[in-house]
């Protein structure tokens, strides 16, 4: 079996996969102070719970954004699965192509890795969007050449920073009120950040989509937000919660294939 591990900005998940198929997944807060002997104690506890043996791990593939947690991770994987971890634009290369431009800079792994699965599961042309702690979009022409894409930050992000940076405004639960004129703070808020954010996802696929000059591309998403924002606009066609778990185990079988 293969391990696949998308270390986030908020979450690690770990997925386990028998082929191509997705065998099981959890996921722990990504914390730099969380031990190596921590991290493989959970794998241990995953893996009983579901009566699976870590000697069924064949390899490793990790996907990071946070490098801090990276000489952690790494070291729990050697000690308690006895593999040395293969890490995507280390030991691997995604093997997306781009658009000719001046730049050098090269997605993070994560979208990369969500760009790839998109691909090869619903073809291309694509616009995948990722619901993380940040929201990204990444524009892939007919070809799958990566054209460009946007950052924002999540809603998450926006309703956190509200609350730090004003004396009096709370902390709201995230969820989509039934109006944008609220009565409460609370229901301003989530109306303001929740339905506010939406119109601001359909305004960057609307946008994209121009710019791509494919007005009937599909429109992919992942991310732990994607459900909601899917459920409250036409405009996202496929909610895929397993897209860069996928794109790693791919990349790690063309990789294979090619040695």
């Amino acid at each position: 079996m293969l391990l696949t591990v998308d270390v986030g900005n908020t979450n690690m998940e770990f997925g386990l996969f028998e082929g191509a198929q997705l065998k099981g997944s959890f996921r722990l807060m990504t914390d730099a102070n969380r031990t190596s002997d921590e991290l493989g104690l959970w794998l241990c506890q995953y893996f009983q719970r579901f009566g699976l043996s870590l000697e069924c791990i064949e390899d490793v593939i990790i996907g990071s954004v946070v490098p801090q947690v990276m000489h952690t991770l790494g070291n729990a994987i050697r000690k308690y699965v006895g593999k040395i971890p293969l890490i995507l634009d280390e030991d691997l290369d995604p093997g997306l192509p781009y658009v000719d431009c001046a730049t050098e800079e090269r997605l993070g792994p994560d979208r990369a890795a969500a760009d790839v699965a998109a691909i090869e599961k619903y073809g291309a042309p694509l616009i995948v969007l990722d619901f993380g702690t940040a929201t990204t979009l990444d524009a892939l022409d007919r070809n799958g050449v990566y054209q460009g894409g946007c950052i924002t930050a999540g809603v998450r992000v926006s309703i956190d920073g509200l609350f730090q940076k004003t004396a009096l405004l709370p902390r709201v639960e995230l969820v989509k009120p039934h109006t944008v004129l609220g009565l409460t703070a609370s229901s301003q808020i989530q109306a303001g950040a929740v339905l506010g954010y939406i119109g601001a996802i359909e305004y960057l696929i609307r946008q994209a989509k121009a710019e791509l000059g494919a007005p009937d591309v599909k429109v992919v998403a992942t991310g732990g937000l994607a459900g909601m924002v899917a459920e409250h606009t036409s405009l996202v066609d496929i909610i895929d919660p397993q897209l860069v778990l996928d794109g790693l185990r791919i990349i790690y079988e063309r990789a294979m294939r090619h040695r």
